[in-house]
């Protein structure tokens, strides 16, 4: 008897950018998935798509605004209909800009929520309702230590990540019974990208003692929890390095 054709399978990561969010998309296409991947730039995605098919896998970029419903939704048929069905959804989208509460602007303040809120709403509940329909599906919410306390000079950031915690609370309690499980991933610490080895050098210098975290290490973390068997599922997860005050 012949064997079962291996189903295809989508893992879309909303927010591929050059550290974490490639990293995780890269993971899942040398699992087997293929990666759909989003920025506001397409072309920024292009050496990671190339990476990934250098190594076998499949790779597609995508133009795409989380915070604009129309083009969810459209992101999320295309991806259905022409390539796959999502079986694995992260969100990504960081907006971590700090800024007094003397200064901060109601336009800046509403920006960041709308990229680490709203957008998340948008993408969750798209891909929820496609899964809910095969009964089966994983999303995964990148959060910050902000999702847990407020500190001083990230109100806005903090107010968006506490919503997104929340939100990933009330979604994981709704469709788990669905079959669908929903994490919520806090990360609590510097990750190793550019922005950290030029803005903070003193910082940057602990990569040699395991004290910032790695991206690939990070997006491990992802694979594990899309892959846990359903009666022992985690819905919140931390990672943080050994030496990080907590």
């Amino acid at each position: 008897m012949a064997q079962q054709e291996e189903r295809v399978k989508v893992a879309l990561v909303i927010g591929a950018g050059d550290s974490t969010g490639g990293e995780i998309a890269k993971r899942f296409a040398r699992g087997g998935y293929i990666a759909c991947m989003t920025r506001r730039n397409a072309e920024k995605m292009q050496p990671l798509i190339k990476e990934i098919q250098q190594q076998g896998g499949q790779a597609y970029g995508f133009a795409s605004d989380a915070r604009k419903e129309e083009q969810v939704i459209e992101l999320m048929e295309h991806i259905e209909a022409k390539i796959g069905p999502i079986e694995v959804l992260v969100f990504n989208i960081g907006a971590n800009v700090p800024c007094s509460i003397l200064d901060e602007t109601a336009r800046k303040y509403f920006k960041i929520w709308e990229m680490a809120c709203f957008s998340a709403f948008l993408t969750g509940r798209e891909a929820a309702k496609r899964m809910v329909s095969r009964e089966r599906g994983t999303i995964i919410f990148t959060g910050a230590t902000a999702g847990l306390r407020g500190a001083s000079h990230f109100a806005a950031f903090a107010g968006a990540k506490h919503a997104l915690r929340a939100l990933a609370q009330s979604m994981a309690r709704e469709l788990g019974p669905n079959n669908i499980h929903v994490a919520h991933v806090v990360v609590d610490g510097a990750i190793d990208t550019d922005f950290i080895q030029e803005t903070f050098p003193d910082l940057y210098a602990k990569k040699e003692q395991d004290g910032i975290l790695n991206p690939a290490h990070i997006a491990e973390n992802y694979w594990h929890l899309a892959h846990q068997p359903r009666d022992a599922w985690t819905h919140e997860l931390d990672l943080r390095p050994w030496m990080e005050r907590w």
